[in-house]
């Protein structure tokens, strides 16, 4: 698809990161149902990125490394030349690190796991609240971070590292509120719990099934209901709601 030509100046443009696969891809799919222009960062899924693009859920896929400021930089720029605009960015792109105890924690895996989790949701909100911010000429928009029902747990011996990363996420969305509500800037964050995505092939096997009895719901959730949450906070309806934190865990 000719990005350029997908887009009018009134049309709502969301910018997802990590949007190729797993709740990512679900946001796009459902953000292009809803008659939102969807742009996507990916950085190694090339096929599942291709494929969102060739079925029309994904208007434009750029690879870009989460965890470097220049590759942040330029995707987001990417996305204004070809759009004019964002309305919608979905801080999505994350990993898990290595999973485990304490014992599996070193300072490359760590060093790797802030750059992507916490460091390139800080820069990417950089960059929104530059364009977004009526104080400089922008329209305001809307900023989605996507955290982890583990950043209320712990992720007690699994991966409390992980857990942390998405813990700096949470206070980076309350402080970032309060501090661009004045610009028609709104940030806000949704807490996925057990979802059914790769996420989980990351952890030791049978988690899902040791995990479940935990789940009030007593069952996994879907990526759809993740995205589903996402659009809410994106859209008119959550007009007045900044700061919050959406919880989809059944009840976790």
């Amino acid at each position: 698809m000719n990005a350029a030509e997908s887009s009018a100046p009134n049309q709502r443009v969301m910018l997802i990161t990590g949007g190729s696969r797993g709740i990512g891809a679900a946001i796009a799919r459902a953000a292009t149902g809803a008659g939102y222009t969807v742009a996507i960062t990916f950085e190694h899924s090339d096929q599942a990125a291709d494929a969102l693009v060739d079925d029309g859920d994904v208007a434009l896929a750029i690879r870009s490394d989460a965890g470097d400021e220049a590759s942040v930089v330029a995707a987001f720029a990417e996305v204004i030349e070809a759009f004019g605009h964002v309305d919608v960015l979905v801080n999505n792109a994350g990993i898990a690190g290595s999973y485990g105890t304490i014992d599996c924690v070193d300072a490359t895996m760590l060093t790797r796991l802030w750059a992507v989790n916490v460091t390139g949701p800080f820069l990417f909100a950089r960059e929104a609240v530059r364009h977004m911010s009526t104080a400089t000429g922008g329209r305001g928009g809307c900023i989605v971070n996507i955290s982890s029902k583990a950043a209320v747990l712990g992720g007690t011996g699994e991966w409390i590292h992980y857990a942390a990363s998405k813990g700096a996420l949470e206070t980076m969305t309350t402080g970032l509120a309060k501090e661009v509500a004045g610009v028609g800037i709104r940030v806000n964050a949704v807490r996925p719990g057990l979802i059914e995505t790769d996420f989980n092939e990351h952890a030791s096997p049978g988690r899902v099934q040791r995990v479940l009895p935990n789940v009030p719901m007593q069952r996994v959730g879907t990526v759809e209901e993740v995205a589903a949450t996402v659009l809410w906070l994106s859209g008119d309806g959550s007009s007045y709601t900044t700061g919050a934190f959406l919880e989809v865990s059944g009840g976790r």
